[in-house]
């Protein structure tokens, strides 16, 4: 752990794909709904990124706040169906100001409300991704927020910097920035302790860090520096830093864009591949099998191709579009794992079948392969 003066360069100057996430103090104003000028210059700044060659995703709160002014409440209410309402009636008022903000830049944004049980199903989860990779490649920014009108638990104990998070491993994104009111992250509470330093430079697994974070800050917002630093600490899981730090920075994205140190960055301790990997035989138990050809097995093993259909010449087992599933070669050995763009009854009328055949078998295409290679790992047994 460094302090404030060690690190040299901000881990978002290399990183391409990222995800920003604005809390409520940042995009209302104190509560009396959505600040346009704020909002604003976040569209500039991130207009400004596209134009650096990054890619960014939007993680924004402010839903409920804009709710409670149209709805003429001055606390946040506890009650779940009050909550859901104000966050129905300020979800207009959040998008509209996103959609004018970017329209001024001619840019396009996109709308997307998620739940939980979005990333956790894996079909869902991989409509998800495609969504929003979709959207990356025509210059369209996604701005995400939790879908609060219909979540139930989800909105007592969520946030939108575990959302955050999500999204990151969703898109394997490089880094996750989470702006808040906050300077960064402090060796102790500040407004209690003099004595405390900010965390410029860590390890996001460094368990100390937990113990460091305060409660909950704003009146408005919901999260708390401990749930940044679980945020950290999640999107790390897929090799992703993260940076905290002070949304009032004057032109902070760019800045940190720019290589210049701002709050605190959380460094990601392995690669994206090592946490993918990982991932992926994590699956203990996988809902089906795939065999496929020697030409297939060879082109996955030494060439890191994708496996398309018509390398597969048998399915075994019942699984659903998304779910994990082991690959073998004709000799039964397990080679790769991966998920499956296709439901095992589709999977076997397509087996065999070139690429332009599926849509003709199926009446439809999701995909052009039936495991993506970005969505494979080779297991150990191929390797040796």
């Amino acid at each position: 752990m460094s302090n404030e003066s060690v690190p040299p360069t901000s881990v978002i100057a290399g990183a391409r794909r990222l995800v920003v996430k604005v809390g409520s103090s940042l995009v209302t104003d104190e509560g009396r709904g959505i600040d346009h000028g704020a909002v604003a210059l976040w569209a500039q700044q991130i207009v400004a990124l596209h134009a650096l060659g990054k890619e960014v995703i939007l993680v924004s709160s402010g839903a409920i706040a804009e709710g409670m002014k149209r709805l003429g409440w001055a606390k946040r209410p506890s009650e779940i169906p009050e909550l859901q309402a104000a966050a129905a009636v300020g979800q207009m008022g959040l998008a509209q100001a996103y959609e004018t903000a970017f329209s001024a830049h001619g840019r396009h944004c996109a709308q997307i409300l998620l739940t939980h049980a979005d990333l956790a199903n894996r079909q869902r989860y991989l409509n998800a991704r495609s969504t929003l990779v979709t959207l990356l490649a025509h210059g369209v920014v996604p701005v995400i927020n939790e879908n609060d009108t219909v979540v139930t638990d989800e909105i007592k104990v969520g946030d939108n910097d575990t959302l955050g998070a999500l999204v990151t491993n969703l898109v394997e994104a490089d880094a996750l920035i989470i702006l808040t009111d906050q300077r960064g992250l402090y060796s102790a509470d500040p407004r209690k302790d003099p004595s405390a330093r900010l965390i410029a430079d860590a390890r996001a697994d460094d368990a100390s860090l937990a113990a460091m974070a305060g409660g909950a800050g704003s009146a408005i917002g919901k999260g708390g520096m401990l749930t940044k630093v679980l945020a950290a600490r999640r999107a790390a899981q897929s090799g992703a830093h993260t940076v905290i730090a002070s949304g009032r920075e004057r032109e902070v994205l760019l800045r940190l864009a720019s290589g210049q140190c701002i709050g605190s960055q959380l460094r990601a301790g392995a690669g994206k591949l090592a946490a993918r990997k990982q991932w992926m035989l994590d699956h203990l138990q996988t809902a089906g099998r795939v065999v496929v050809d020697a030409g297939a097995a060879h082109h996955l093993r030494e060439g890191g191709a994708s496996l398309l259909p018509v390398g597969v010449v048998d399915v075994l087992g019942e699984f659903e579009r998304g779910d994990v599933i082991v690959v073998l070669d004709d000799q039964g050995r397990e080679i790769a794992r991966g998920l499956s763009n296709y439901a095992s009854a589709e999977a076997r009328l397509i087996r065999r079948a070139p690429t332009a055949q599926i849509e003709p078998i199926l009446g439809f295409i999701e995909e052009s392969e039936l495991i993506h290679r970005d969505n494979m790992v080779l297991t150990q047994l191929a390797a040796g």
